[in-house]
């Protein structure tokens, strides 16, 4: 295989023996190349393996993150859910409990998060699933929020825009006035950080919210 069709990745771990027994298994693979911490720019994704997602993974996790890491795989003994939620924040997008992690796990995991896809354990992809079902059902749905944080209300304008509406026919529509329809385009265009009417339509589209 040529060096370019190898996966730099950067380890690094909580504890010395951990780094190097993992090191050790992904240097032996011809899809992957290990490099040093002198070289991590290199690298495209960032391993890191701990016992658990303790305070030292933690600032491990943040110093990664700080570096530009977008492209985690994170290996540790426990996996909590919450402990999980928080370290997706911080660029985390595979993991793994160490129990199941061989090396052609590691590879499998390391190639996934190199093409910017992601991998959970079933069991907690499952629970986490059912967490946001719960979120929506619970307590999105009731206030007429969807997971996207924009209301029925505004979904609907915004799909009427897309449709090629002017403001007075999408109140007609809708029975609004036009300042409640222009003051619903401001405060999308507002909360989402968006340029205009036209941004908020591309961006409800992207995100599957019309």
């Amino acid at each position: 295989m040529y060096e370019s069709d190898r996966t730099p990745v950067v380890v690094r771990a909580t504890d010395p023996i951990l780094h190097n027994g993992v090191c050790m298994a992904l240097r032996s693979r011809d899809d992957v190349r290990v490099v040093d911490a002198a070289s991590a720019e290199e690298a495209v994704v960032a391993l890191l393996v701990a016992d658990r997602l303790d305070e030292t993974m933690t600032q491990l996790l943040s110093a990664l993150h700080h570096q530009g890491f977008t492209r985690i795989v994170l290996v540790a003994g426990e996996v909590d859910d919450n402990e999980i939620l928080n370290a997706v924040e911080h660029g985390v997008c595979a993991v793994a409990r160490r129990a199941d992690a061989g090396p052609d796990i590691l590879v499998r995991l390391i190639k996934a998060a190199a093409a910017g896809e992601g991998a959970l354990p079933p069991d907690v992809l499952g629970r986490l699933l059912n967490r946001v079902s719960r979120l929506q059902r619970q307590v999105l749905q009731p206030r007429g929020l969807h997971l996207g944080g924009m209301s029925n209300r505004e979904t609907e304008v915004l799909r009427l825009v897309a449709a090629g509406y002017s403001t007075q026919e999408i109140a007609d529509q809708l029975c609004y006035s036009q300042r409640t329809v222009k003051s619903i385009l401001h405060d999308v265009t507002n909360r989402f950080q968006l340029r205009n009417r036209s941004h908020a339509v591309a961006y409800a589209l992207r995100e599957g919210l019309i």
